[in-house]
């Protein structure tokens, strides 16, 4: 097994994305600035230092890109229902983040379905898990791809947050360890945002 350690261009990367991500969740009022800002450096140090891996039809990564996306929402609109019905703490975590984090303007749609879907999957499944799988076997590459993508999100300082992060993030390595697609786990993080925060919010 190579030294993972060594690769500069991993952990460098990894330590961006901490800083940029500390910074986004800092203030409220700049938030979509900032995050917006934060991936667009992401982005590019993934494209320079990563190729972008597509091996599958475009019928197959818009089926299964759909099919997933409205399938991980299910999931988290059942545990939001359980959440409710059980009254369990998390529900004020849930209208929490809505109220800090939501898009209000335009602009914010906008970016969330150009900009930060896309290059949250370009990062963390296009250059994080794809670098890690170099060095390490599948299951062990996506348990800490997704570790990873959870962590950034500490910074939020909700629970729930980092625990959502886990869900959709491991959803999202196994699509792209079993596809190799990076188009479709970007159609499948639309689809998913786009119910989350436009059609039908959790809260």
């Amino acid at each position: 097994m190579k030294n993972w350690m060594a690769d500069r261009r991993l952990i460098i990367g990894i330590l961006i994305a901490h800083l940029l991500l500390f910074f986004t969740f800092e203030d409220k009022d700049v938030f979509w600035y900032i995050f917006t800002a934060s991936m667009l450096v992401l982005i590019s140090y993934s494209i320079i230092n990563e190729e972008i891996e597509d091996d599958t039809s475009t019928l197959t990564y818009l089926t299964l890109g759909i099919a997933s996306g409205l399938g991980l929402f299910g999931l988290f609109w059942l545990g939001s229902f359980l959440i409710e019905m059980l009254n369990l703490p998390f529900a004020n975590q849930i209208s929490r983040l809505y109220s800090r984090f939501s898009p209000e303007l335009f602009w914010h749609y906008l970016v969330l379905v150009l900009i930060l879907a896309p290059g949250e999957e370009i990062f963390w499944r296009g250059f994080i898990q794809k670098r890690l799988s170099k060095y390490f076997s599948l299951k062990i590459s996506i348990g800490l791809s997704v570790i990873l993508y959870a962590s950034v999100h500490l910074y939020s300082g909700e629970f729930i947050l980092v625990l959502a992060a886990m869900i959709a993030g491991l959803a999202w390595s196994i699509l792209y360890a079993w596809k190799r697609s990076m188009p479709l786990v970007i159609v499948s993080h639309i689809v998913f945002d786009l119910l989350l925060f436009v059609f039908i919010p959790l809260s």
